[in-house]
Formats: C-alpha cells, sequence, structure tokens
C-alpha cells in the first residue's frame, strides 16, 4: 500500500524542515509559495526558528525530541551532514508510519542505509540534493528563488519505493527546479567532487592568494568575481562536506594539479600550440553545458 503522501495534494501536506538556514529557510519559502497545509520548524537557535515564524516563513516551531513532529508527512532535513544521523535518534520514535523523510545534505555515502535503519517501520527515507545555491550563508539568505532552474540530484536506494521517488521527482519540479537526475550514493559523492567541492576550493584559495591586496578590487572584472563568487560560504558546513567526501575531493585536486602541470610546461616552454590546443578543447565543453 502507497503512502498517504503520494496520494495527496501538496495543499494538504503537513510538512517539518529541520534546520533553517539559507537552504531550509529557502525550502520554507517556496512551500509557502506552494501553498502547502501546515509548515512546522525546527533549529537549533530558537532565535532564528521564531524569526521565521514572525516572518510567516513557517507556522508552528517544533522543538527537538517533541511528539509534534508527528504531524509532519513529510521532512526534509537541511542540517550538517554529521548531524543528520544524530537529528533521526532522538526523533524518529515520533516519526509517524507513512512519513517521507527525505535531505539536502551535499555528500551520501552511507547516509540512506544508516538512516533508514534507525526510522521507524513504514518511513521511508529518500537522499536528495537540490543544486541550488547563493552567495553567503544563512536565514538572511534564503529565497524561494533558488531552486528556479535548478537541476535535483534523488538518490535512490534499495529500500525506496517506485511511489516516493515519482513524488520527489514532481516536489521537485514543482519547486521550479528545472530537472530530476536519479543517481547512486558512490556516483553522487564522485560527481559532486568535481562539479562543487573542487569549485569551491579553487574560489576560496584564489581569494586566499598571497596576490590578494586591497589594490585588488580595482582590477577586477566578470572573471574574477565569477572564479571567486562562492569563496563566501559556511566554513563550518563546508569542512564538514570536504571532509566527509575527502577521498572523492582528494582525487579531483589531483586531476586539478595535472592540468595545471599542463599550463607550466606549456608557458616554461613558449609552447602557443599547447595554450591554443587547451582552449580549444574547453571551449565546446563549456558551451554545450549551457
Amino acid at each position: 500500500m502507497e503512502a498517504a503522501f503520494t496520494q495527496k495534494k501538496l495543499s494538504e501536506l503537513t510538512f517539518a524542515i529541520i534546520g533553517l538556514g539559507l537552504i531550509g529557510g529557502s525550502y520554507a519559502k517556496a512551500l509557502r509559495r506552494l501553498g502547502v497545509k501546515h509548515i512546522l520548524g525546527l533549529d537549533i537557535s530558537r532565535g532564528i526558528a521564531k524569526a521565521c515564524l514572525n516572518a510567516h516563513m513557517i507556522d508552528e516551531i517544533v522543538e527537538s525530541g517533541s511528539p509534534a513532529l508527528g504531524k509532519a508527512e513529510v521532512i526534509i532535513c537541511c542540517v550538517y551532514p554529521g548531524a543528520i544521523l544524530e537529528f533521526v535518534r532522538h526523533n524518529a520514535a515520533h516519526f509517524q508510519p507513512g512519513t517521507l523523510f527525505t535531505d539536502a545534505t551535499g555528500i551520501k555515502g552511507r547516509l540512506p542505509e544508516q538512516v533508514q535503519a534507525l526510522v521507524p517501520a513504514g518511513c521511508e527515507f529518500l537522499a536528495g540534493h537540490p543544486m541550488a545555491g547563493r552567495q553567503g550563508s544563512g536565514l538572511g539568505m534564503a529565497a524561494a528563488e533558488i531552486f528556479d532552474g535548478a537541476n535535483y540530484i534523488i538518490v535512490p536506494a534499495a529500500h525506496n519505493t517506485p511511489a516516493a521517488i515519482v513524488w520527489l521527482e514532481n516536489f521537485a519540479k514543482a519547486l521550479g527546479c528545472k530537472c530530476t537526475v536519479k543517481i547512486s550514493a558512490a556516483e553522487h559523492d564522485s560527481i559532486i567532487a568535481y562539479t562543487s567541492d573542487l569549485p569551491h576550493i579553487l574560489a576560496v584559495s584564489l581569494v586566499n592568494s598571497a596576490s590578494f591586496t586591497e589594490h585588488t578590487k580595482y582590477f577586477i572584472a566578470g572573471s574574477f568575481k565569477d572564479a571567486t563568487r562562492v569563496a563566501d560560504i559556511n566554513p563550518d558546513l563546508w569542512s564538514d562536506l570536504f571532509l566527509a567526501n575527502k577521498e572523492n575531493t582528494l582525487a579531483e585536486i589531483r586531476k586539478y594539479q595535472e592540468q595545471l602541470a599542463r599550463w607550466t610546461r606549456a608557458l616554461e616552454q613558449d609552447d602557443a600550440a599547447a595554450l591554443q590546443a587547451m582552449m580549444q578543447e574547453a571551449g565546446p565543453k563549456r558551451r554545450e553545458l549551457y
């Protein structure tokens, strides 16, 4: 028998958002835009939860360990990777049978199986990852629009039902996402190391370069702005993400170092043909992305 949430309209569903920062706050605003029935909010900071309530982003504040979580038919966990299991251990007893539990974390590992082992019978954890974000961090940066045109990665595991997967695909589209992609946890983490972890490392490294001075801002055009946009990130969150995906990220750093070595050789040898070949190789690939 399919879970009740798959049979209801969004306007008939109660959601709980765990963690009301940039992503959690954006979910809250997007759910309000969608007109869902009721939105519960939980955050480690009572002040942030209160701010969300006062801004009408959520309808009710819940505390960790509260039976009120049992009202939720869909729970979206937007906390650091290391905090998800802790949340489940303290709160799973209050999940109702038929609840869909999903996340938004950028690293999966063994999380799908670990969470599913902790939730009550009849509940289903389906890992997700909206490829949405913006410069900065925290509730003040939250916006429903970050989902518009974004991609939504769904990471099914053996325990997931077809109905839940279809529901999450449709939910992502309702949020405004452009397309959904289904992929295994191992593939997700490997690709994310290249498309997300490495670019953030490069942006931070550019800004931290010894060449950065008080005069740098007078010599910046589009290329430097684009390359360093994500340097202003949440250090606590991203240190967790980098360490949780350490081996994949180290592999991507090594691959990037190989590319830098190609540039070093070409420049040292005054090899214009090699420089042109690298750029000619990259151009069509970049154009195919968009």
